[in-house]
């Protein structure tokens, strides 16, 4: 219906009740059926005619009222009350005296059947139309004012595919009422009861005031059930019209890590970043790439990208300058080997840096059991090239990604990064450049994390293989890690190993039981398989040893390590014999010096 003929409806319409109100309110308190005198036509056609000249005035005829509240009920009540006021007038100019009990009904009568119209209306679509629609059953979990907005906007949206019947809140006040028509049933714990009762196909989390504990929990209790489980956006994302209540996300395994974000020092980091030279190794790695991010809205004069794979630099390097194509960073690429001296030794030479971050490094744990001469080469050998070439050309502060594999390391991947930090300690006695290295767990996402792998093996029905059902690791998300290591550079003063809080350690059964819920799965069909420990993994791991360990946190969620004893000489002396040793030898010699535990025929060889 266009706008012309919907406005000659609602014309043609009002007219009717209008003239309807008045010749019946006549009839009620004249208590006579000739109620055609020459007042009551006078009247009815002012009150006719201020009708529409009123409704035009304040767009009555413009809403829609289907969605119709409060504000359009006022809108009829300013229509009615003037109509009748101007007829009052009308009576008192033209015929001396005003019909007050005439126009105190007439007003009642047009009152009720303007604004009933209307309201029966929406009735109408919400309650008999609406119930016709296909739409899925839906529970909201949360009926606070984010709970109403999502409740009011899917009632509101005839497009859309939801349609609320409960709310689930565990506030006891609220408990047993009616919001919007839609009844609070009971608390979180009475989620997989109330999804069966009502047959609930979707379950929303309309809280957004929870933590990410809270979330867990809620989280649980709804993969109890076959419903699918969406997330609101941010609260103020909805209110900005940024994004809407049909732009739900799903819940994400980070939405259920259990740990807050922490807020950034913005000044610290501006002070050594902003307007500074800084190079990233490893550059177009998980970690390396995401660490560009964050360094570029800190508005570094340059930025070099250094890595060994040309695809992924060329990658971040075009995001990059997409992103900050109005700004004036300039970057750079550097395809490089951290194994060759020289090539560090000129790429430190030709930009110059202030500052370094040293993400590059081989991770993956069985990879390195069985080619241990190749992680010496890049975590041990490389590290030490780019430490020696950023300390013989000044720069200010060098940051290392460690991990927490380094912390009594059972893996040749995790001796090496053990060692690798006590090249950089040792290097920070010797030179005016301020190294420090950064320790974390695991991170969501990354190339060498555990959920890509879940996600495939969901992907193709299953089953997930989990290594062992006791094991448990820590995990933060790419981007929380990045913004740490970065914070952990600004409070470098030389020679820390800075550690991340991790927040509580995950089982990676549990891990990959939420996964396959949230893929829409049940655990039953997908199925999870121990497949038993790989060579190197251990059950549980560390972020400091017993003898590394500072309680006070130097910033909210980043602790620092004491310093250790440095085994250099020995360390030295491997890299310069590594390839004389055969695979078992060579991953002996890693963990007992990573360990410090140097056996007999070592320690016969050094002192001799």
């Amino acid at each position: 219906m266009t706008y012309r003929q919907r406005l000659s409806f609602f014309i043609m319409i009002d007219s009717c009740i209008v003239l309807t109100a008045i010749f019946f309110s006549s009839f009620l308190v004249n208590a006579d059926i000739y109620v055609i005198t020459l007042p009551i036509v006078i009247t009815s056609t002012v009150i006719l005619l201020s009708h529409h000249f009123f409704s035009l005035k304040f767009k009555l005829y413009k809403k829609a009222w289907e969605y119709a509240s409060i504000g359009e009920l006022l809108i009829v009540l300013k229509v009615v009350t003037l109509s009748i006021s101007t007829a009052a007038i009308v009576q008192l100019i033209l015929v001396q005296q005003i019909h007050f009990r005439l126009l105190a009904v007439t007003w009642m009568l047009h009152m009720l059947l303007i604004g009933g119209s209307r309201f029966f209306w929406r009735l109408f679509r919400n309650s008999i139309i609406k119930e016709a629609e296909n739409k899925k059953r839906t529970l909201i979990i949360g009926a606070g004012s984010a709970g109403r907005m999502v409740a009011r906007q899917l009632l509101k949206n005839n497009e859309g595919d939801l349609h609320p019947v409960a709310f689930i809140d565990d506030n006891v006040k609220k408990q047993n009422l009616d919001i919007l028509g839609i009844p609070v049933l009971g608390g979180v714990d009475q989620i997989e009861g109330t999804v069966t009762e009502l047959e609930i196909e979707n379950i929303i989390i309309a809280i957004p005031s929870l933590s990410k504990r809270e979330l867990n929990v809620i989280f649980q209790e709804c993969a109890k059930t076959n419903a699918k489980t969406q997330i609101l956006p941010m609260l103020e994302d909805l209110v900005t019209g940024k994004v809407s209540v049909n732009q739900l996300k799903d819940v994400q395994v980070e939405d259920l890590l259990g740990r807050e974000q922490v807020a950034l020092d913005i000044e610290s980091i501006s002070e050594y970043v902003t307007d500074k030279v800084v190079l990233v190794t490893g550059a177009g790695g998980s970690i390396g790439s995401e660490i560009c991010r964050q360094i570029s809205k800190f508005n570094p004069r340059q930025l070099i990208l250094l890595g060994h794979g040309e695809n992924s630099i060329y990658t971040i390097e075009m995001e990059l300058k997409e992103t900050y194509r109005l700004s004036e960073i300039e970057f750079f690429t550097e395809i490089a080997e951290l194994q060759d001296e020289k090539q560090m030794m000129k790429v430190m030479s030709r930009y110059q840096p202030n500052v370094v971050y040293h993400a590059a490094a081989h991770k993956h744990v069985p990879l390195m059991e069985r080619n241990p001469e190749v992680a010496v080469k890049n975590n041990l050998i490389g590290t030490r090239n780019v430490a020696n070439a950023a300390s013989w050309h000044g720069v200010d502060t060098f940051v290392m990604v460690s991990t927490d594999k380094a912390v009594n390391p059972t893996s040749v991947m995790g001796a090496t990064k053990r060692l690798a930090e006590m090249i950089i300690q040792d290097m920070d006695k010797k030179s005016n450049t301020k190294f420090v290295a950064v320790r974390f767990g695991n991170v969501l996402g990354s190339r060498g994390s555990v959920i890509p792998l879940f996600k495939k093996q969901i992907e193709k029905g299953g089953p997930v293989t989990v290594t062992h059902p006791d094991m448990v690791r820590y995990f933060m998300t790419i981007p929380e890690a990045s913004r740490l290591v970065i914070q952990a550079g600004s409070l470098a003063k030389g020679g820390e190993i800075f550690v991340l809080d991790m927040g509580e350690p995950v089982k990676i059964v549990d891990l990959a039981k939420n996964l396959i819920k949230l893929s829409g799965n049940s655990i039953d069909e997908i199925g999870v398989e121990f497949t038993g420990m790989r060579p190197g993994e251990k059950l549980f791991e560390e972020l400091l040893k017993d003898d590394e360990v500072h309680d006070q946190q130097v910033y909210p969620k980043i602790y620092v390590g004491k310093t250790a004893h440095l085994y250099i000489s020995e360390i030295e002396e491997l890299i310069s014999t590594y390839l004389k040793l055969d695979k078992e030898e060579l991953r002996d010699e890693l963990l007992n010096l990573a360990n410090r535990t140097l056996v007999p025929e070592r320690l016969l060889s050094i002192s001799g």
